[in-house]
């Protein structure tokens, strides 16, 4: 969100130069190229723009569909169904006149299954009028508001025809948090079979336990609460391999209501400020202890010694060597790409790796964050969106764990330099087997021309569909009324939240109302969706690896998450799309302690739960892997899966009885 007062411009390239030479240096040395070949590269780049055709990349790419690349998608793939869905939701960022950088950043939401029939619900934090308290110890601010939750209660009628119908639930369901929301993940923390909450505020998060009825609690954990921070996305993850989901938590800027700046536009009207006029704040490790709260393990994991402002994150084996890595878009600072050691150690391998600044060396207003396969050959590539002017980034990993920005060669990168971005997803819209991108575009900068229009919130962009169109290319799908609406986009929740087959987005919009997209193509091609399961009924086996083998084709690799997009939490469920085969195939899991099972001729069309030990086993292993029971550092005590309390109906048996 890099918007910056008059008297505060992006760092010269002066002085980026030291950090320019020092990555490319290492790049070099760590990939194994020589001098000579580095020049070639170079000149192969420059023939390359001038003749349009791909330089120096990793490998040569497959050619794309000409008859998809050629002409533009004019078919609307969503539809808005936010009246007639329920999700009477409208964002209040309480826009008080004094300009709090806060009220620009959110907000998020949580897809998930908090009753356990078989549908997502939805959780989504609520902002409030900001006032400053000269009694509030830790300059918080106070608790007004209320974040909403929303209970899926879809119907399929006997003709087959879905509607999907949202119920407020909040007053029933426990949940009574009022603080200044931002974002919100979900996960089984205390691994009893029922999803719980994490919310992160402006000011003191909240951790809420789900009772298995109906209701929540919230839970008494000073390490998870902190100090009153800013934090914006968190995610899910299992990085000592304990087999109990732990938290990284993003921490933005040292802002409050009291040491608010004033910044202003070119034209001299009061805008709101950058981050660079505040001071970063170190990101948060919070480790479970096994009983669903948590300690904080920030100083020991070593990730306290680098702050930065951070917006969003994504947790995943980037490096494959069988340790689950986590990935920081900071917002006008250098990337942060933790790498996970054996001792319990995360390491900053950013600048080494490539991926801490953009291909020109300098670092970019990096807000939301996604990781995926989206070309096909076994590791996650990443890709990130930025502020207006600047491109969105997609890093390829060369499957070490080393990348290169190469967001040009495959299309992303002009048609995204009009917006800013924030929330995005790795997700195949069309189901047809080729990971496509989306993007909530919503601007930080006033736009002039709108505010002496007398647009009272001059901000509006509109939103963006990726479609990837094969050998490696993207083309703008934006078709449709749902992508000609310009509001302030933020947060985008993604997963099937009607069951049939494809992929759905809530968009959240700061200050205006949270919009719900049906997707209305990707069930017209075939699919398979699969819960990956530690145990029949038990909680979703997050970091999970899971590969579909179709005859004659290349696997497809995805894996089990909720991580990805900007302060949201997704559907954990796998979804495949199949194209036009609806042939049986065999979908291989690689277990996050390196394990693999197979299951052979799964019919498509439907939602399997696949859950550990009732596949064909295989002594093959995923990289450097651990058993669960190896410590990873000193002072670390692993601990054995919970097997208390199954909910009453597993997914594949709430579905079949729909």
């Amino acid at each position: 969100m890099q918007n910056r007062p008059q008297s505060n411009l992006s760092n010269s390239s002066a002085s980026h130069s030291s950090a320019r030479a020092v990555a490319r240096k290492a790049w070099r040395r760590r990939r194994g190229l020589t001098c000579e070949a580095c020049r070639g590269c170079v000149v192969m780049l420059i023939i390359a723009s001038v003749l349009g055709t791909p330089g120096c990349s990793r490998e040569s790419l497959p050619t794309a569909r000409s008859e998809a690349s050629e002409q533009p998608v004019s078919e609307a793939p969503f539809q808005d169904i936010t009246l007639e869905s329920g999700l009477d939701f409208e964002h209040d960022n309480g826009m008080s006149g004094e300009f709090y950088m806060c009220e620009m950043v959110g907000v998020g939401a949580a897809l998930f299954d908090f009753d356990n029939d078989g549908d997502l619900d939805v959780y989504i934090p609520q902002g409030h009028l900001l006032v400053p308290s000269s009694t509030s110890a830790n300059d918080s601010p106070p608790d007004d508001g209320r974040h909403r939750l929303f209970r899926n209660d879809l119907a399929v009628k006997q003709n087959g025809s879905r509607e999907l119908r949202f119920t407020d639930v909040t007053a029933a369901s426990g949940i009574d948090e009022t603080g200044y929301g931002m974002g919100a993940v979900a996960s089984d923390f205390d691994n009893d079979g029922w999803c719980d909450l994490y919310v992160t505020n402006f000011g003191v998060n909240r951790h809420y336990r789900n009772n298995g009825d109906g209701t929540f609690a919230e839970v008494d954990s000073p390490a998870a609460s902190d100090p009153g921070l800013w934090s914006t996305s968190a995610a899910v993850l299992d990085y000592d391999g304990d087999g109990w989901m732990d938290l990284f938590v993003c921490e933005y800027v040292r802002m409050t209501l009291h040491n608010s700046r004033k910044c202003f536009t070119r034209g001299g009207a009061r805008d709101y400020c950058g981050p660079q006029v505040y001071n970063p704040e170190p990101d948060r490790l919070l480790r479970n202890r096994g009983d669903g709260t948590f300690e904080d393990v920030s100083a020991p994991s070593r990730i306290s010694k680098t702050p930065g402002p951070a917006l969003g994150v994504v947790c995943c084996d980037l490096n494959r060597d069988g340790r689950t890595d986590v990935y920081v878009a900071n917002d006008g600072a250098a990337n942060h790409y933790w790498v996970n050691r054996p001792d319990g150690q995360l390491v900053n391998e950013a600048i080494l790796s490539g991926c801490a600044f953009s291909r020109n060396g300098a670092p970019e207003a990096s807000m939301g964050v996604d990781a995926a396969d989206f070309d096909g050959d076994g590791d996650d590539d990443l890709f990130m969106t930025h502020l207006q002017n600047e491109k969105n980034t997609l890093y390829v990993n060369d499957g070490s764990g080393l990348f290169l920005d190469e967001t040009d060669l495959h299309g992303l990168d002009s048609p995204s330099r009009a917006a800013t971005a924030f929330g995005t997803l790795w997700f195949d819209y069309d189901n047809d087997g080729l990971l496509d991108l989306f993007a909530a575009n919503g601007a930080v900068r006033m736009n002039d021309e709108l505010f002496s229009a007398g647009d009272t919130y001059p901000f509006g962009q509109r939103n963006q569909l990726f479609r990837n169109v094969g050998g490696g290319q993207f083309v703008d799908a934006s078709a449709g009324e749902s992508f000609e609406i310009a509001e302030v986009s933020r947060g985008a929740a993604f997963g099937d939240l009607d069951n049939d087959g494809d992929t759905d987005v809530i968009v959240l919009n700061n200050n205006g109302r949270a919009r719900v997209l049906l997707n209305v193509v990707g069930d017209r091609q075939s699919w398979l969706g699969v819960r990956v399961v530690e145990s029949p009924g038990q909680f979703d086996a997050i970091g999970a690896r899971v590969a579909l083998h179709r005859e004659g084709q290349p696997p497809l690799w995805r894996r089990v998450r909720t991580d990805g997009s900007f302060c949201s939490s997704s559907d954990p469920r796998v979804l495949f799309g199949l194209g036009t085969g609806d042939t049986a195939v065999n979908v291989k899991v690689v277990w996050p302690d390196g394990e693999h099972e197979e299951w052979k001729d799964v019919p498509a069309r439907q939602y399997v739960e696949l859950a550990r030990g009732t596949g064909e086993r295989s002594t093959q292993v995923a990289g450097r892997v651990r058993s669960r029971s190896q410590p990873m550092a000193s002072g670390f005590t692993p601990r054995r899966v919970s097997s208390k309390g199954t909910p009453p109906r597993t997914l594949s048996s709430a579905i079949q009885a729909r």
